[in-house]
């Protein structure tokens, strides 16, 4: 089957062309797994969260037992109260190890089966309890994985299940529990704990105040590009300049993952359908990456709907990003001022010379195309005039 550059949930070697991951899961266990560390990894939608936590799990393997557990295969319902929290929650690590191979594995296996047919309706405190008792006896330390830790962002039931693990960790020297704990989404812990409880006096009371700062890059490098594109070329010898193609790729999406397949994607796929790019070799190529992001942003993707929706619902962050792109603001980058904190989370602003700058080039593009053409819907000389092919002068002769 041929390989292909995926755009759409996790990435898989054996199927997609991608960026090789092995330095950054030999970092990840290394300074932070190995050291017992409680962490998040927070980056904005289709960053490659869930493509790190699935090579991760299988790296960590060798020498844990991991629970990779996913939040947004976790009904609703099932974070209605803790009692029904708790059942579902050991119902999921028992699926965790359905493919379990090892001595160890089925032996944990058989404790949740053993406990599962032996409580009925059991609440949070048990559960933690026979967590402990199952980290003390596992002959591996334990990793829990969770992913999409998002969908349970407006559920108190999270978020006690959270103060749980954030005490027994503070005691863990003396009251066993998860080796490691590794959560993954776009909103970290304190901004669940706001949209949850907005109200002023709560809104920096995170119970997960213990996580280590995840400070591993996750954005792909020129050289990173590049060597994905040898693996491409090695397959389809056409002759492009690999150095040169993934510096272009690089300068528009400043090596945002989904951005970088994006492109690759299309050029691949879309551009030698157009007349203008008759080879491969002439669509591998600086104007065929520019022709690619022209086309992407024409589309409407995820990635941008959701750049759509949290502009609307942020006012403040819009605002910032309208102020840089139309007057050329400079605004110190001070992580601790809500819609900069927000802008950095959803990955749309970062910081350049301890100033605020938005994110990456294609970012620009499309948030000035919105900005604009908010601008012409909502202007008067737009909706009568400029906008109707009558003219605004006829206009105002027929209402008359």
């Amino acid at each position: 089957m041929r390989k292909r550059f995926n755009i759409t949930g996790s990435c898989k070697p054996q199927k997609h062309y991608m960026v090789n991951l092995a330095d950054r899961i030999k970092r990840i266990k290394e300074e932070y797994v190995d050291e017992g560390s409680y962490f998040v990894i927070n980056r904005g939608r289709q960053y490659g969260k869930t493509t790190t936590l699935q090579v991760l799990g299988k790296y960590l393997a060798k020498e844990y037992i991991v629970f990779s557990l996913d939040f947004q295969k976790m009904a609703t319902k099932k974070f209605t109260d803790e009692t029904t929290f708790s059942n579902a929650f050991v119902e999921k690590l028992f699926i965790a190890l359905k493919d379990a191979d090892t001595n160890e594995e089925k032996w944990i296996k058989e404790q949740l089966l053993d406990f599962k047919n032996s409580h009925i309706d059991f609440e949070m405190d048990e559960l933690f309890t026979f967590l402990s008792n199952l980290c003390e006896a596992s002959p591996r330390p334990i990793i829990l994985m969770i992913d999409e830790v998002d969908s349970a962002s407006n559920n108190q039931v999270f978020l006690d299940f959270l103060a749980q693990l954030r005490g027994y960790y503070l005691e863990r020297e003396e009251t066993p529990i998860f080796h490691s704990v590794i959560l993954a989404g776009v909103y970290d812990i304190k901004n669940l704990k706001l949209k949850l409880r907005p109200e002023s006096e709560h809104q920096y009371n995170s119970p997960w105040n213990i996580a280590a700062k995840f400070k591993i890059e996750m954005h792909f490098l020129p050289e990173q590009i590049a060597r994905m594109l040898e693996e491409y070329e090695a397959d389809y010898p056409i002759g492009m300049d690999i150095q040169a193609v993934a510096k272009e790729i690089y300068a528009y999406t400043s090596g945002y993952p989904v951005l970088v397949s994006s492109i690759c994607k299309c050029i691949d796929e879309d551009l030698p359908e157009e007349k203008e790019f008759e080879t491969p070799q002439m669509a591998w190529t600086k104007q065929g990456v520019a022709k690619a992001v022209k086309n992407i942003l024409k589309e409407s993707t995820p990635l941008f709907e959701s750049m759509v929706k949290q502009l609307d619902i942020y006012k403040d962050l819009q605002a910032i990003i309208e102020g840089i792109l139309y007057q050329g603001m400079r605004i110190p980058f001070e992580v601790d001022v809500n819609p900069i904190n927000i802008g950095k989370m959803f990955g749309f602003l970062k910081e350049v010379n301890g100033q605020v700058a938005i994110a990456n080039r294609m970012f620009e593009m499309k948030l000035l195309n919105i900005f604009i053409t908010k601008e012409a819907l909502n202007s008067e000389s737009y909706r009568y005039g400029e906008g109707n092919p009558y003219g605004g002068k006829m206009i105002i002769e027929a209402v008359v």
